[in-house]
């Protein structure tokens, strides 16, 4: 499991304190995507709640959040989006949903971006000592642990079934009598999840996916005339 193998030494470790951070940012972000989105295409309920912030309190779910520490996939609070407001209901629905996803790959983008400039910065500044080898690899580590947890995070809330955002944008064009047959089994589908989490049926093609992403991002950042 991804969290003892982390913890099982000093480096481990050193990583797994760097990846909370970009955790917390990463699920908040997401769900200030979600919130923006709503607003902008006209519901307010998001902002008037608060819900328009960083701040990991306001977001953070316990359950998708441990899955996130002990797995690399999980999920936040959803945030409350009030479908009458919505001049298109299913559309807008749909395009709320999938500002999470994306705003996960657009700072994934962003912190694999950031690690290529580190590489750069340390060719030209050179450090001097250990320490300053120590800080730069840190530094640099950060970059891609924060690529790889918005990437995950990314990849796995498209998946198709609830609590997770590909289930409010592929199955909401469903039926409304087959959508909310779905949905009111929600809780007993995402403790389904957590146990295939748990034994590895769904991170192992889910690591296929973002690996696959994250070669295609490093490839198009290595175009940049900058970077070659």
């Amino acid at each position: 499991m991804r969290i003892f193998q982390l913890l099982s030494s000093p480096k481990g470790f050193v990583s797994f304190l760097l990846s909370l951070p970009c955790i917390l940012i990463a699920l908040s972000g997401h769900e200030l995507a979600h919130g923006w989105m709503a607003w902008k295409l006209g519901d307010p309920t998001a902002r008037n709640m608060g819900r328009l912030t960083l701040n990991p309190l306001k977001h953070l779910d316990p359950m998708g959040t441990l899955a996130m520490v002990l797995f690399g996939f999980g999920w936040a609070r959803p945030v409350p989006i009030n479908p009458r407001y919505f001049k298109n209901n299913r559309r807008d629905f749909a395009l709320t949903a999938l500002a999470g996803p994306l705003s996960n790959f657009i700072m994934g983008f962003i912190g694999l971006l950031l690690a290529h400039i580190i590489v750069l910065l340390i060719g030209v500044f050179a450090p001097k000592t250990s320490f300053g080898t120590s800080v730069w690899q840190a530094v640099f580590d950060m970059a891609l642990t924060f690529c790889t947890i918005n990437l995950s995070l990314g990849v796995f809330n498209l998946i198709p079934v609830p609590p997770l955002d590909g289930s409010r944008i592929f199955l909401v064009w469903l039926p409304p009598k087959y959508y909310f047959g779905v949905m009111k089994y929600e809780r007993y589908i995402q403790l389904g999840l957590m146990v295939l989490l748990w034994f590895g049926f769904v991170s192992v093609p889910l690591g296929y996916a973002v690996k696959g992403i994250y070669a295609a991002m490093d490839w198009l950042i290595t175009r940049i005339p900058f970077f070659r």
